[in-house]
Parts: C-alpha cells; structure tokens; sequence
C-alpha cells in the first residue's frame, strides 16, 4: 500500500508540472499573437551611407566537417556586404584530412582577395567554445557573426540583420532557422516540427516581452562588446550559446529576434546524429539550469514574470524526466486504479490532465499553420503530423531523461558533434560518412525492453478491473510502444 501511494504521488507531480509546463506554452503562444499584431519599429543602421555600415567578423567554428566544408565556404562567400568591412574566420579544430582540403580552398578565396583567415588549434579546450573564445581575440569586426558548418544563410543575410544594432542595447541578433532537408524522412520532419516550435513560438513569444531568449549558436550575430562584458564564452557547459546568453541578458543587454529571417541548414538524417545532437542539448540546458538558477532569482533588475519564463526555459528539457515518469508509472497507475476503489475519485481529478495535451496541441497548430497555412487539409495533415512528433518524442524519453540527470548532478562529458551529410535529397547516400558512430548503446537495448513493456500496458487494458477491461491509457501505451519501437529499431539498423 506505502508503495502504491508513492507511485501515485510521483506521478501525480509529474503530471501537475507537464501541466504547468503547457500553461507557460500557452502563455507564450498569446504573446506570439500578440506580436504578429506590432510593427516592428526598431532602429536600423542607414546601409546607404557607408559611414554606418559597421566591420563584421564571421566566425566557422568547424570540426572534422570533410563533407560540407567546401559548400559552407562557397555559400559563405557569396553574402552580400562591403569587402573592406568583412572578414572570415575560419575556426578550425579538425583533427582529419578535411583540414588540408579547407587550406587548399582558403588559399584560393584568398587569392581571389577574399579577408578569410584559417585558424587552427593544436587542442580542443573549451569545444566550439573555445575555438570562438581563441578567434574573438584577434576578431576586427565590431560584430561577431556565427555560422555552424551545416547552414547557408542567404546573400542579403548580412544586410537584413546588422542594421538592427543600430540600438546600442541590442546585444545579439538571432535569426529563424529553416531546414533544406525537411521533407527527407519521419526523422526529419519530426525534427523540423520541433523546431519550428521553438523559433516561433517561443522564440517570439518571450522575445516580444522581454523575456529571456538564447542565441541558438548559429545564424545569429553578437556585438563584440556584449560578448566580452558577459565575461566571454565559457566551455563549462554542452550549450555555450544559451549560457552566454543568460549571462548577457542578466546584465541588460537585450536580444532581438527575426522570425522573418530565414537562416537554411541541414537536419540529420540518421538517428544517431539526431540522438547526439538531442542528448548535447538536453544535458546542456539542465547544465545551464544548475549554473544559472541563483543568478536569476537573486537579480532585481528583471521582473517575476521574466524569472519564472527564465526558469522554464531552463527547464525545458527537464520535461522529458516528467514524461517519462508518467510512461514508466502508468502500468501500475493501471493496477492501482483498479485495485482500490476508494480512490477511483482521485483518478477522475487526474484525468483532468488530459489538458496538457490539448493546450501542446492548439499551441502547435498556430506554428504549423504559419509555416504551412491554414485550410481543412493542412489542419488533417497537422493532425497526423502532431501525434507523430508526440509518438517519437516519447521514444526519445528515457534518452534525454539521462541526459537531464547527468546535466543536473554535474556529470561532465566532452562536446560531441553532430555528423553532417550533405544531403537533400533521397537518392543521396549516407552510409559511406565516416563520422556515422557505429556503437550501440545500453540505452539503446532498453528502449527495445521499453517497448515490450508497454506491450504488457496494452494487454494489462483488457485483464485488470471486473468489467471487461480498462482501455483509458492503452492509446497512451501504443504510442509508447510504437515511439520506443521507432527509436530501437531506428537505432540498430540504422548504420553504415
């Protein structure tokens, strides 16, 4: 009985915080809205007169990137902006052979007079924070743009971006990112769903409130000034990007976002990639969380609605803990249920939770409807599009749940890349990259174990209870099969 009540109150927390959890979701989609109805008004730099047009510095931090290297420099030096006021760092911590082919195609840019330079570590200290920490040393521009070697930016990107430091407060310009390869896979729609999530929703959402934002490590240009009086990158977490931003916002610089500026890149293609990435960003914000907490709290120069969305936004991936939790606990939940009736009251007040879903799925709507319009047929392609993402997502929980706990108890582990491909099309080839990890992880084996388990949730609806079954939560426990079914199979086949 002691053991039934502590499952029932961990779930029950669980639950609660999803839900609270989806009310911020839902207060950022009314600020999002509420911005689609303000002009912008900013002030911007006068590009007609060369006199204000400033000196930008871009920044390629790069490692081991053989397949895309030669397209990111192509693309790179196409942007459009005075000659005399535009310098190319490429910061390169490569330890294979793309090193000499990036040297070959530098030495030919610079012959072309092109201002690029090619700066090489002989170690990897502080990761791509490091190498952009090493580049800002020697960095001419007044203003420090970022660009990770999967993305293309457009030609007028330089133009449509930098006029807004005009206002001297504005410490970062961040862009929306696109994806070339959306339509490639499940994996890759599934990826681009998300993140279209984030970079309208709420990147807008607190963006238009003064809530706090994060760089999002690429696509995005930083004044010079702000990166060194927040103290400079720092490599101590696996998210450099939200932790500088944080630290600049605390010291009121302010951030502006460009949902408008579409910044094109490459998603991966192999869930291997997708789960180092996945694991580098979930661990980072919980390492960000525990580096950051007491610094927003004890701040009096930001409001308690602006701690609180600080706080959630640290939070994010912490939600995954809770959802997993719910998973793991809603077999016995089942037996519980069934087992006592005096509690059957509880369980009604519980389903009241359901909530949680419904918010995440009107939320959503307004972002996929404003990527791919309104109508009957896009909100049916919507509907199967959600529950698909929703189904992967728990697939991914007991992967990103380590990589929560790990960030919050101060495991350190070294910044690990996300392979990059090259790739657009289905007729292009993957599995000759030499930097696909081969490795299957224990985690790995129990997303497979995980997926049995919830074949028994699905068979436990028809046995429990006197009246035929109980099948409140089998929708929720195929999902669950079918998201860790996705991810097992995905994970061991999917290799060179």
């Amino acid at each position: 009985m002691i053991i039934s009540y502590i499952i029932i109150a961990v779930y029950t927390v669980s639950l609660i915080l999803i839900f609270m959890y989806s009310i911020a979701q839902l207060n950022l989609l009314i600020n999002y809205l509420k911005a689609q109805k303000k002009d912008d008004t900013s002030e911007k730099f006068d590009f007609s007169n060369p006199e204000e047009i400033p000196f930008v510095t871009i920044q390629l931090p790069v490692y081991n990137e053989l397949y895309v290297m030669e397209r990111l420099l192509t693309n790179i030096v196409k942007l459009k902006y005075p000659k005399e006021k535009l310098e190319i760092q490429v910061l390169d911590d490569s330890t294979d052979e793309s090193v000499i082919s990036t040297e070959k195609q530098i030495n030919e840019l610079q012959k072309a007079g092109i201002d690029i330079k090619h700066i090489k570590r002989t170690n990897r200290e502080g990761f791509k924070a490091g190498a952009l920490k090493e580049g800002l040393k020697i960095a001419k521009g007044a203003f420090i743009v970022i660009f990770d070697a999967d993305f293309l930016p457009k030609e007028n990107w330089l133009l449509e971006t930098i006029p807004y430091f005009k206002d001297s407060k504005i410490g970062v310009v961040q862009t929306r990112w696109g994806h070339i390869n959306r339509n490639y896979s499940t994996l890759t729609k599934i990826q681009a769903f998300a993140l279209d999530a984030h970079f309208t929703l709420e990147q807008v959402g607190r963006n238009s409130q003064g809530h706090f934002i994060n760089f999002n490590g690429t696509a995005g240009a930083w004044r010079k000034d702000c990166i060194i009086d927040a103290g400079n990158w720092e490599g101590d977490t696996l998210t450099e990007d939200i932790d500088l931003s944080y630290r600049a916002q605390l010291k009121n610089w302010k951030f502006k976002y460009l949902e408008h500026v579409e910044t094109p890149a490459e998603l991966p293609v192999i869930i291997s990639a997708a789960r180092s990435q996945q694991f580098r960003w979930n661990k980072g914000g919980a390492e960000n969380f525990k580096k950051m907490m007491k610094r927003i709290i004890i701040n009096k120069n930001i409001s308690t609605k602006t701690k609180i969305h600080g706080l959630l936004h640290l939070l994010n991936s912490s939600m995954f803990t809770c959802i997993f939790l719910v998973a793991i606990l809603s077999i016995p939940m089942l037996y519980i249920k069934n087992e006592y009736a005096h509690l059957k009251p509880f369980f009604y007040v519980m389903s009241f939770f359901v909530t949680s879903s419904i918010i995440f799925f009107i939320c959503y709507w307004f972002m996929y409807k404003k990527i791919y319009g309104n109508g009957f047929k896009n909100f049916i392609k919507y509907i199967g599009a959600f529950f698909t993402f929703f189904t992967v997502v728990l697939g991914f929980s007991l992967h990103n749940t380590i990589a929560v706990l790990e960030g919050h108890f101060g495991k350190k582990s070294e910044f690990i890349r996300t392979p990059k491909f090259n790739i657009n099309t289905l007729k292009d080839s993957w599995k000759k990259n030499k930097y696909i990890s081969k490795k299957v992880s224990i985690h790995v084996i129990i997303e497979g174990l995980l997926a049995l388990y919830f074949v028994f949730g699905m068979y436990s609806a028809f046995i429990v209870g006197n009246q035929g079954g109980d099948f409140g939560l089998f929708p929720f426990h195929f999902m669950l099969f079918f998201g860790f079914s996705y991810v097992f199979f995905k994970s061991i086949f999917s290799k060179a």
